[in-house]
């Protein structure tokens, strides 16, 4: 998400505060917030997948997804 978006973004959320939105800025708040998180995981997951673990004995280890029965991916 480009930082035009990210302002546009927080100038909604702060006219939202301020004034109140109309329906349609509420439903472009949503989905640019929505836009954010997406690209924020993204970005998250791929520094996790960049990230090792030493071991006891010297060696490196890739850091692996914990499984849990929400997550079976």
């Amino acid at each position: 998400m480009d930082k035009e978006r990210v302002a546009y973004m927080l100038s909604l959320s702060r006219k939202k505060r301020e004034q109140g939105l109309s329906s349609a800025e509420l439903i472009e708040l949503e989905d640019l917030r929505r836009e954010y998180l997406a690209d924020f995981r993204d970005g998250f997951r791929q520094q996790l997948d960049n990230v090792y673990l030493q071991q006891e004995d010297g060696s490196y280890k890739k850091l692996e997804k914990k499984q849990t029965p929400d997550n079976k991916e």
